[in-house]
């Protein structure tokens, strides 16, 4: 997926979930924060950041932050783009589901759960939730940064419809050259224990990395899971 008008700025503070002040040259400038997870090791200040503006009349504040540069990273961090980049990436045979997928439909819901995805191909119904990944350390990529009860909803959802679909929850790495995703025993052990008994029951856990520039988002490789909670003692550590 393609941004355009793109601008650099530096970061100073987030003064809620959803706005940020940033500052260009001698402006300061009131950005919308397309992530309502914590990212605190990513929005630090005077950490360089890259904003899309769309002067729409409608919108509150011209400005979105979509991207953070943290070391030698681009990262990442709208939480609308996954869904995206996912839909292209199947649609262009980049997901190794185990069969071509021929329809696709975007907020499907079943029983008393909504799903990001159906897909259906090769006489195979499948149903698969998408969640971007920022959180990294040391290589080591996880999820949630923050608690998250709609995530596990979503788990359960999955495990509740796999004697009728199959099911898959894909984590996407909104940044490249990971060692491997695990999900986030630290911050969210309710959610990282269902993930864990999810896939021992049958439902599909994958995750890919994503080629990111100023300006795109591109799923490109799968990464290795490491769902035990081991791989969490030292390395999430903030």
């Amino acid at each position: 997926m393609k941004y355009i008008s793109i601008l650099q700025a530096e970061f100073l503070y987030r003064k809620n979930r959803f706005i940020a002040i940033c500052k260009k040259g001698f402006k300061n400038l009131t950005v919308y924060v397309p992530n309502t997870g914590r990212c605190k090791e990513l929005l630090t200040e005077g950490c360089k950041v890259f904003l899309t503006y769309n002067d729409s009349p409608n919108r509150k504040t011209s400005y979105t932050l979509i991207a953070v540069v943290k070391g030698n990273k681009i990262i990442n961090i709208d939480s609308q783009a996954p869904n995206q980049v996912v839909e292209e990436a199947i649609i262009n045979n980049k997901i190794d589901l185990g069969f071509k997928v021929d329809k696709i439909k975007r907020e499907y819901t079943h029983c008393d759960s909504r799903f990001d995805f159906y897909l259906e191909g090769e006489g195979k119904k499948a149903l698969m939730e998408v969640k971007g990944v920022t959180l990294e350390s040391n290589g080591v990529v996880a999820f949630p940064d923050s608690p998250t009860k709609r995530g596990l909803k979503h788990i359960m959802g999955l495990v509740n419809s796999k004697e009728d679909y199959f099911t898959y929850i894909l984590f996407v790495i909104q940044m490249k050259d990971v060692k491997f995703f695990t999900p986030n025993y630290l911050t969210d052990k309710d959610f990282s224990k269902a993930l864990f008994s999810a896939a021992n029951e049958g439902v599909n856990v994958l995750a890919y990395d994503c080629n990111v520039t100023r300006n795109s988002l591109d799923i490109a490789d799968k990464v290795p899971v490491i769902l035990e909670e081991r791989w969490n003692s030292d390395l999430l550590k903030k």
